[in-house]
């Protein structure tokens, strides 16, 4: 558990789809979230004991983990607590190799660039493929997934 003023984070062990409203903000498919949910580390982020955050992070190889989902509610964003959630995760899996995969959307891929992520390779038409009806953000349908990297030296 990590504190810091009202806001602490906790991993969540069981009924992990309580958190489905906000693991939708990540990821707009139900049926993809429970591709990864169940084997997955859920964090939860708590503002005054509120849920305002998630992020999902799943054990790929030793040496490397993947975050499947990082998501903040509307009104809690551009405050730090994305930020957070993804320094907590990194704090929990020092001295490896943390991927994730995101859409085109400039803000996001300007987010995690600030968190020390560089590009690692996309995956053509995952969206279009995967999603049953086109996503789109800040007027972008979005259409490849773009993976990024950062070694983690924590």
């Amino acid at each position: 558990m990590e504190t810091n003023d009202n806001f602490i984070i906790i991993e969540i062990d069981g009924n992990k789809k309580q958190y489905l409203p906000l693991l939708l903000i990540g990821d707009e498919s139900e049926s993809m979230i429970d591709r990864y949910l169940d084997y997955g580390t859920l964090f939860v982020g708590f503002f005054n004991g509120m849920p305002i955050a998630v992020c999902v992070a799943v054990n790929l190889e030793p040496d490397v983990v993947e975050i499947k989902n990082l998501a903040v509610e509307a009104e809690f964003r551009r405050q730090g607590y994305g930020r957070r959630m993804l320094e907590h995760v990194e704090s929990q899996h020092s001295n490896k190799k943390i991927i994730l995969g995101t859409g085109e959307t400039p803000s996001t891929l300007k987010f995690y660039k600030s968190c020390g992520y560089s590009y690692s390779h996309s995956i053509p038409n995952f969206f279009t493929d995967n999603y049953p009806a086109p996503i789109i953000e800040e007027g972008i349908t979005l259409s490849d997934m773009i993976y990024l990297k950062k070694i983690n030296p924590i």
